[in-house]
């Protein structure tokens, strides 16, 4: 570009034009590589339909605790009063007392919607990774509960701990762009 008071040329401004479109080519190219790149990435993730509820995910992962977490599919759920993730079997009464709950650490949190209805929700802080709720919900109830690795929490081990020692190896692959398998839209 000129200085002062010296005159735009015609070729200064094709020198300028031709540098302008060359940093855009560049810029361009490299904004493709990175989405290149990122659809070339996966993450791992649980298939909730090969999950056996082993406990594996609680006392395998690097994190303590786990990054996997148990989600709850709002849209498969009864709402029930009885729900086999939150009560233990053999409970002697269907309230909230802790003898009563089948999470060791309370994490399902109950709420009263309107007889017989009843909200559950997941404390994920509370959350290891035990599968207990999971496995009573998949094996008596709809199965709305499930474990899914929190991607927010996982550190993105390049060998991931508790694949390799999944006895069902629920564990796999899934693009990082959709890191989530929802058990409701399998």
């Amino acid at each position: 570009m000129p200085i002062d008071n010296q005159k735009l040329t015609r070729r200064d401004a094709l020198a300028w034009m031709a540098r302008a479109g060359t940093g855009a080519a560049v810029a361009a190219l490299a904004v493709k590589a990175t989405r290149q790149a990122e659809a070339g990435r996966t993450t791992w993730q649980i298939d909730p339909r090969k999950c056996i509820q082993c406990g594996r995910c609680e006392t395998e992962c690097v994190l303590q605790p786990s990054a996997v977490k148990c989600v709850h599919g709002y849209a498969m759920c009864g709402y029930c009063k009885l729900c086999f993730g939150y009560f233990k079997p053999d409970a002697a009464r269907l309230d909230e007392a802790a003898e009563n709950q089948l999470c060791p650490t309370g994490a399902i949190r109950r709420k009263f919607i309107e007889d017989p209805y009843f909200e559950y929700s997941i404390d994920e802080r509370l959350c290891t990774a035990c599968g207990l709720c999971v496995k009573g919900c998949t094996n008596f109830g709809n199965g709305s509960l499930y474990l899914q690795v929190r991607h927010d929490l996982c550190v993105n081990c390049n060998t991931c701990r508790i694949a390799e020692n999944c006895p069902a190896q629920a564990f796999v692959r899934v693009p990082a762009a959709s890191p989530y398998l929802l058990k409701e839209q399998l």
